[in-house]
């Protein structure tokens, strides 16, 4: 399986995880690995889909954050999201 990473799951960039979570699901999806393999993999699937689901979440909250003024424009300010203050 080539799904290893030494990159720390909670450093993984949104785009990277979903990468592993696709590698993951193709050789799943193959079925040419052992049992042990698959609960393994599996297992690394689950914690990578929460990874995402959480840092979307975060995306999600600090596009919420931008102050949009009531006419066109551009936005008046952004204020940085703070994950401690959600």
């Amino acid at each position: 399986m080539t799904t290893e990473n030494t990159t720390p799951q909670q450093e993984l960039s949104f785009e990277e995880a979903l990468r592993q979570l696709e590698e993951i699901v193709t050789v799943l999806e193959r079925g040419d690995v052992s049992l042990d393999q698959a609960i393994a993999a599996y297992e690394k699937g689950t914690a990578l889909k929460a990874h995402c689901q959480k840092r979307l979440e975060e995306a999600r909250l600090k596009v919420e954050k931008i102050d949009v003024p009531s006419t066109d424009g551009a936005p008046q300010s952004a204020t940085p999201f703070d994950p401690a203050s959600s």
